[in-house]
């Protein structure tokens, strides 16, 4: 069913509303050009453009890669040291409990034992993680740091 405006309207000045027609989509500015109340503030100016840097980003990114990557090897490897062997300890309760029963010396459980030694274990994967901290993840984070402490001076200099 299409619309048909009759005689009756002569006062009307659109076209009749036909949805399924393909027109171009016409893209329009939500503001206007103008304020559009008198005390409005007259819009900011748009800022200069910049040349882009050719410079190389602040840490480069192969340097950032190589932080990650050491540090996801630090926390693996901690992680694995003691969850490593909490797991054995679980899968040795469940699936031998004969030796987990038996007696090392002086009557003491093998069970008890190791539980014991679940301690000493940890703070090994505590000084682990610092070792690897220490060695491998800092020096790089230090690097980092430095570079781009310099590339802030540099752009504070040029910037005056």
């Amino acid at each position: 069913m299409s619309y048909d405006p009759s005689p009756s309207y002569p006062h009307q000045q659109y076209p009749p509303y036909q949805p399924y027609q393909n027109q171009p989509h016409q893209p329009h500015d939500s503001s206007p050009p103008y304020s559009t109340y008198p005390w409005q503030p007259a819009a900011p100016p748009d800022p200069p453009r910049q040349r882009p840097q050719h410079r190389p980003a602040l840490g480069h990114h192969s340097d950032l890669r190589i932080l990650r990557s050491a540090y996801r090897w630090q926390r693996r490897t901690a992680t694995l040291t003691a969850l490593g062997y909490f797991t054995l300890f679980l899968i040795l309760s469940a699936f031998a409990p004969g030796f987990m029963s038996s007696t090392v010396t002086d009557g003491i459980p093998t069970g008890l034992l190791l539980a014991m030694v679940q301690l000493p274990v940890t703070w090994l994967a505590i000084a682990l993680y610092e070792h690897t901290a220490r060695r491998y993840v800092d020096p790089i984070a230090d690097r980092i740091r430095r570079e781009s402490e310099l590339n802030a001076k540099r752009e504070e200099g040029a910037g005056r």
